[in-house]
């Protein structure tokens, strides 16, 4: 995989646009009904960055970032400042934030996941961009710490635990996370006459498989 691990500046992603978004194939059948399918089981996220774009010198920034990651080349992590925690943005990361496995004597490695609910419904998505030393992880309601009883692979959202939990104990974790993405553009126009006058450069951004 082409990627760096290294995150976009974060003063330059506040304030940008974007979310996730979904693909949805719709039939419209004779009767009035429709069909409804996706081919996507996890959803996909848009940014664009030109929108916190505010002085020259973030024209410079942002042009150094884009020169090192090859325009579309090399991936990155995004700090989304609108969904980058285990929990609500306004509240500090525990360890008890998601369920992200349940033991069965053997599994020592669980991936991170963060939870999403409406209703009776929910949406489990795999976290693979921990930012590093905001990982908090424990078993059967017991907070256990990093370097003791477990380790964190940040490459791949991997919480390894030293012994694997036992058979039914709930495995949770909370967690800062960053969004792996690339530039979605091969080319970025600027003109310092034009940014003087208001016009803000498009830099589209879009979340990466990984």
């Amino acid at each position: 995989m082409q990627f760096h691990e290294v995150r976009f500046p974060a003063n330059l992603s506040f304030g940008s646009t974007g979310g996730p978004e979904r693909r949805t194939e719709i039939v419209a059948l004779a009767n009035g009904f429709e069909e409804r399918n996706t081919p996507w089981s996890q959803s996909r996220r848009r940014y664009d960055a030109g929108v916190g774009m505010r002085s020259l010198d973030d024209i410079e920034q942002l042009i150094g970032f884009f020169e090192a990651r090859q325009g579309q080349m090399y991936g990155f992590r995004w700090k989304d400042w609108s969904d980058f925690k285990s929990c609500a943005p306004s509240q500090e990361v525990q360890f008890d934030d998601q369920v992200i496995g349940s033991g069965d004597g053997e599994t020592q490695a669980f991936q991170l996941v963060k939870n999403y609910r409406s209703g009776s419904q929910s949406y489990g998505r795999v976290v693979t961009k921990p930012v590093i030393g905001s990982v908090r992880a424990g078993v059967d309601g017991v907070a256990l710490s990093e370097g003791v009883h477990y380790e964190i692979d940040t490459a791949r959202g991997l919480v390894m635990f030293a012994e694997a939990p036992a058979t039914g104990a709930a495995v949770t974790a909370g967690f800062e996370f960053d969004v792996p993405v690339r530039f979605d553009t091969d080319r970025i126009q600027t003109s310092v006459a034009s940014f003087q006058a208001g016009d803000i450069p498009s830099v589209p951004v879009v979340e990466l498989r990984v």
